[in-house]
């Protein structure tokens, strides 16, 4: 019996969870005529980790990558309330990114690398046609060498997001720590993460995604149909 097709993440109240509101807590919730900037930053970081533990109840899937963005969720709890100052959110946007890059790379030659979690999984591949092909062929050693290229172009891109990271908090965090003010810096700063970052990060990610494929149709003789897993046909 086939196994149920994982339930698709909701992007809309992603964004939502994720971005506007989180955003609108930072910048308007924690000014001292409301809820002030310790509960109003709470507040914010309330929205992403609910959301995170609601898709999670809800998909029933989750990965290294999703266990580091609720990490530096509780992190940055922390941070605000120890009134920690702009340079330890600093480290610490940038440490994150930085943790599964390496991990990207250290991984590599483990029996399950991080990039076959993220990249080469049953949900997304057709993981046995594929490996069939590659034995038919005896492309196994250069599939071994895209997986390995694959892992390092990956891992740069998560070391240039933390780069990146790192040098957005230390320009935008000047104000003292525990006051509205920050608080309305670490919103400003949650929004351009986004095309500064995010964006550019995801960008980084699909060409490796699509330069690991060109590699896979040309390994296997496989076309992107047969590589992805095909859609489950319709009962009449």
């Amino acid at each position: 019996m086939p196994s149920a097709k994982p339930k698709q993440e909701n992007l809309l109240l992603n964004l939502v969870c994720n971005l506007a509101l989180p955003t609108y807590a930072f910048m308007q919730l924690s000014r001292d005529n409301r809820l002030g900037p310790l509960w109003g930053g709470l507040v914010a970081l309330s929205f992403p980790l609910s959301y995170g533990v609601y898709d999670f109840i809800r998909r029933r899937k989750t990965n290294f990558v999703s266990v580091i963005g609720i990490v530096s969720i509780l992190l940055s709890g922390g941070l605000l309330v120890g009134q920690a100052g702009g340079f330890w959110f600093a480290i610490k946007d940038g440490a994150l990114p930085l943790v599964i890059g390496v991990t990207v790379i250290a991984t590599v030659r483990a029996k399950n690398p991080l990039v076959r979690e993220l990249f080469f999984n049953e949900q997304i591949v057709d993981v046995a046609r594929v490996d069939a092909a590659l034995a038919e062929r005896g492309q196994r050693e250069a599939f071994d060498q895209l997986m390995l290229r694959t892992s390092l172009w990956l891992g740069a891109a998560f070391v240039v997001s933390a780069v990146l990271n790192f040098l957005l908090a230390r320009h935008l965090l000047k104000s003292p720590p525990g006051t509205p003010e920050f608080n309305a810096e670490l919103g400003r700063m949650h929004v351009l993460s986004w095309p500064v970052i995010v964006v550019p990060s995801m960008i980084a990610m699909m060409l490796v995604f699509w330069r690991l494929l060109a590699g896979l149709k040309t390994l296997t003789g496989l076309t992107l149909d047969d590589i992805f897993h095909a859609p489950e046909e319709k009962k009449g």
